[in-house]
């Protein structure tokens, strides 16, 4: 729904290099779908930012909100997509997205009347591409995964969904595109997020094995 990945990739970039750290190729790719506590020990033990974990979370979510407050990326053709779908279906979001990233993103959209929950990947024990964070959302909206589909733009977000049992709509990312391996996984691949409609999921749904 928004290209939330080139903010992180900008704003844990500029934090690693201003700390002392090591930028290096894949890094991005690394930590995508990844828990906070998992990335940040990651920027610490691979990029070699010197302060503890804890402190480069704490840092790194706070500038990634406030970079979002300032200006919210929405896809083209997004808020039109969520408006057709929350008409027809109950709606959970289950991103990885640390809780105060993910609730200032769904504030300054205005997005949070869609959702009947919210799970961040910080409230179970794994991040993607493991389907705990899926599994709760399912957990809470008392849903069943044969009658439910994910949108997921992300290679560990699609295998997270698919882990889960889930149809799998994709969207790639312009930016950070799922690997070949992974899109094989999606029912569907859409080159937008506004091909999104209630009739795609419908089919989507109707022809899962």
């Amino acid at each position: 729904m928004i290209e939330s990945e080139q903010i992180w990739r900008d704003v844990r970039h500029a934090f690693v290099v201003e700390h002392g750290g090591r930028w290096i190729d894949g890094a991005q790719e690394r930590m995508i779908g990844m828990r906070t506590s998992e990335w940040a020990r990651y920027m610490h033990d691979d990029l070699g930012v010197a302060l503890a974990p804890d402190a480069i979370a704490e840092q790194v979510v706070n500038a990634v909100a406030r970079a979002l407050v300032k200006h919210m990326p929405v896809l083209p053709g997004a808020n039109a997509a969520l408006i057709r779908l929350a008409a027809a279906f109950p709606l959970g979001l289950a991103t990885s997205a640390a809780r105060p990233v993910a609730e200032t993103a769904l504030a300054r959209t205005g997005w949070n009347k869609y959702f009947q929950v919210v799970v961040s990947a910080d409230d179970v024990a794994r991040g993607k591409p493991a389907p705990d964070v899926y599994l709760r959302a399912l957990e809470l909206m008392n849903a069943d995964p044969r009658r439910t589909a994910a949108v997921e733009d992300s290679a560990n977000g699609i295998r997270s969904a698919y882990a889960a049992r889930l149809a799998v709509i994709a969207v790639p990312n312009r930016e950070f595109p799922p690997d070949r391996e992974a899109l094989s996984l999606a029912t569907r691949v859409l080159d937008s997020i506004g091909e999104l409609d209630v009739a795609t999921v419908d089919a989507v749904l109707q022809h899962r094995p």
